[in-house]
This record gives structure tokens, C-alpha cells and sequence, in this order.
């Protein structure tokens, strides 16, 4: 049986990192004794960026002793002092409960508190900033050990030494890793797509995310091969269209729910040759954007280019290190013809977070055709579950309302 082999909680603090000061909670130390664990939080334990952590829906983190030991393997670092429970930020070190084992909307109980799994773990850079592995954070997603995060159904206290016992299975048994490689890696399921967002337990960013995903195959005529894998992956303006859900994933690292899209301002179309065009993107309040880095693509959202908006996703081509985001768009659909002869400086897109894997073209009718019958299956699940998790304050269409109940119970 799975057990609780340490309780890591510590307070943010302000740490140097590449010149720049950050505020983080990710240095955690053992406790002894037991510990209260709160709707919200254990006692004594903190979180720096509340946007990308805690909350209801993240008040715990876990992770495992096994997977801990993988890392100072595979890291080289046997001999290190600093890295034992605690280091990954975790508020349980567990032994068991492996990101393969656990599913999204299990419970369990621990101690006198109950708990359900939410989410995986968003392996922002702050991982990579506490162990001084800056590629950490794209290494827990690809070797499939991101950990996961907890609600606290029942508060209680939990100590070190307290069995972990299972009391209920979560819905189409998509474990942790299923959960985190279908948003962060390539060649999505489109049947695991639907699976997700109907997990009344997953957290509503990362199905707001899935959601997005659906949509955006939808709208942008992709389609899943008949086994289920996505097709193509081709650079902007290539030969692959891509596969359900390459629209719009979110960078490693990146919270789900960038809310989707955010708003970014056309500062310039250059026109490179009679059939390729470059787009100057960049924030309209002139804040900072995530850097590019070299294989991503961005997804946009443009609402004078069709309706519904079409969704189409460009190879980012930007200096490392620019201001803007640049896009190269090759001119042989609708939405590629309106980017080269109407789009103008000043013009605001709705756009996804940078992402890596395939991008998707412009999809012409013989692209879309074949997947009517499983695009129409896809709308119908979108629309439902759209209806069953609209957030608190809107009305179907969108219409505001006064504030109320939250939106899981």
C-alpha cells in the first residue's frame, strides 16, 4: 500500500535568478509531527505565484520518492546533499501513487483528511531555478514524471508514516502522465480529448485547454488519423495538417488557461515574396512576451477571417530574444489570403500560447470532408460539456451574471 514518507511545507521568499529577483515558494523542508491540511493550504506552507499555483483546485502538491530517486540518477547527482524530500517542491513525498498508476479524479484518504486528484503538475521554471536544471521542466513532461496536484475534500490533519488508501477510482481511468502528454506532447487522441473534459474532477483551466483543443480542430478542418493519432505536423504553408488538438497547446511550463488565447496587436506585415508574408505580433500593453524558442508554433484566433473566427497556427520564425513574435505565413487558403491582403497593423488577434510540435495550414475542403461525421460527434461533445462547465457568471452566448456558487463541487 501507498504511504506518506514526508509533509515539505516552506513560505515564498525572494531568490536571484538571472538578474532578476523572483518570488517563490518551491523550497519546501520536512516536518515532523502532525500537520493541518486546509481547503486551501497545509499550515505553514505558501505559494509565490498564486496564478500558477494553490488554490482549491491545487492546494497540494505530490510527488514520489521513486521518481525523485530517477532524477538524482539521471541528473548525476548521487552525491548532492540538497536533494532529498521537499526538493521538487512537493508538500508529499509519497511512496507509490506513480504518475502512470494514478488517474485524474481518484480520491484518497490520508490521515483524517480526504483528497482528489486534479491535475498534473505545471513544471513551470521554477523547478528547473530550485534543483539548477534550467531543462527540468520539459524533462518531467517528456520522461512522463510531471506529479500531480490535490483538492482537499475533507480537512484534517496528515503526518509522515500515514497509509494513503485509495476510495474512489476517477472516470475513464486517464492517469496523471495520459493527462499531462495530451496537452503538452504531440499526436493527441481526439477520443481522449472528449474522455478529459468529461472528468468532473479536472481542474478548469485544463479543461478550458481541451476544450480549446477540440474547438480549434474543428474550426480549423483538422482531423485525427483512424487510429486516433494526429497526422502530418508540416511547418507553416507545408504538406501536414494537424492532428486533433494541435490548435492550441500551451508551451511546457505554461499554466492551462492562458485563458486559451490572449489579446496580441499586429505591429507589421511584411510581405517577403509574391506568396509569403511575415506578421509582427506583439503585446498591446507593451508588456514582455514569453521568448520564442527555436521549433514552437503560435495559434490565432482571427475574427474578420471567417465566422466562427478561424483558428490557424504559424511556426514562430523570431529572433530569440525580440520584443515581437514574428509568424511566416505562405499564401493558399482563405485564412492566408486575408492575412496577406487584409490584415493591418493595429488589428488584434486572440492568440494561444507559444507550443512545440506541428503546425497547421490552412485545411481546404478535401482536408475536411472526410472527418464531417467525427467533426459534427465533436461539436456535439464541445457544446454539451461547454454547457455543464461554463464558468460562474455567464450565461450561454456569454451574457454576464451576478456572481454565485462555484462552478465544481
Amino acid at each position: 500500500m501507498a504511504s506518506l514518507l514526508s509533509v515539505n511545507v516552506g513560505m515564498p521568499k525572494d531568490v536571484a535568478w538571472h538578474g532578476k529577483t523572483v518570488h517563490t515558494g518551491i523550497w519546501k523542508t520536512p516536518v515532523g509531527g502532525p500537520r493541518m491540511v486546509r481547503r486551501l493550504n497545509l499550515d505553514g506552507d505558501g505559494q509565490g505565484d498564486l496564478a500558477g499555483h494553490g488554490g482549491e483546485m491545487r492546494a497540494v502538491l505530490v510527488y514520489q520518492a521513486e521518481s525523485i530517486a530517477y532524477w538524482r540518477e539521471y541528473l548525476g547527482r548521487e552525491e548532492s546533499d540538497d536533494f532529498g524530500y521537499g526538493v521538487f517542491g512537493e508538500n508529499f513525498t509519497v511512496d507509490g501513487l506513480a504518475d502512470d498508476e494514478v488517474c485524474i479524479g481518484d480520491r484518497y484518504r490520508i490521515g483524517e483528511a480526504e483528497f482528489e486528484v486534479t491535475q498534473p503538475r505545471v513544471t513551470c521554471y521554477r523547478v528547473g531555478l530550485r534543483i539548477g536544471e534550467p531543462a527540468l521542466p520539459s524533462l518531467l513532461v517528456q520522461h512522463h514524471r510531471p506529479g500531480f496536484y490535490l483538492r482537499v475534500i475533507t480537512e484534517g490533519h496528515v503526518r509522515a508514516g500515514d497509509r494513503i488508501e485509495r476510495t474512489r477510482r476517477g472516470p475513464h481511468a486517464l492517469t496523471v502522465a495520459d493527462v499531462d502528454a495530451l496537452l503538452y506532447l504531440p499526436g493527441r487522441d481526439r477520443g481522449r480529448l472528449e474522455a478529459a473534459v468529461d472528468i468532473p474532477a479536472l481542474s478548469p483551466g485544463w479543461r478550458q485547454s481541451f476544450l480549446d483543443l477540440l474547438e480549434g480542430d474543428l474550426e480549423g478542418g483538422g482531423s485525427a488519423g483512424g487510429d486516433g493519432s494526429a497526422r502530418g505536423g508540416g511547418e507553416a504553408g507545408g504538406d501536414g495538417a494537424g492532428g486533433a488538438g494541435t490548435a492550441v497547446a500551451p508551451a511546457i511550463g505554461t499554466e492551462p488557461g492562458w485563458s486559451g488565447f490572449r489579446p496580441l496587436r499586429v505591429e507589421a506585415v511584411v510581405p517577403e515574396s509574391s506568396t509569403i508574408a511575415s506578421v509582427y505580433l506583439a503585446a498591446p500593453d507593451g508588456a514582455e512576451l514569453p521568448p520564442a524558442r527555436a521549433g514552437q508554433y503560435l495559434t490565432l484566433r482571427i475574427p474578420e477571417a471567417g465566422d466562427p473566427p478561424p483558428i490557424r497556427s504559424y511556426s514562430l520564425s523570431s529572433a530569440p530574444g525580440g520584443r515581437a513574435y514574428r509568424i511566416s505565413v505562405k499564401r493558399e487558403g482563405v485564412v492566408s489570403s486575408y492575412v496577406h491582403t487584409k490584415l493591418r497593423p493595429g488589428t488584434r488577434l486572440r492568440a494561444g500560447g507559444p507550443a512545440v510540435g506541428g503546425c497547421r495550414r490552412d485545411a481546404g475542403a478535401g482536408d475536411a470532408a472526410p472527418a464531417r461525421g467525427r467533426a459534427e460527434r465533436t461539436r456535439r461533445v464541445v457544446a454539451a460539456f461547454r454547457a455543464q462547465f461554463r464558468p460562474a457568471g455567464v450565461r450561454a452566448g456569454g451574457a454576464p451574471v451576478a456572481r454565485g456558487a462555484a462552478v465544481l463541487t
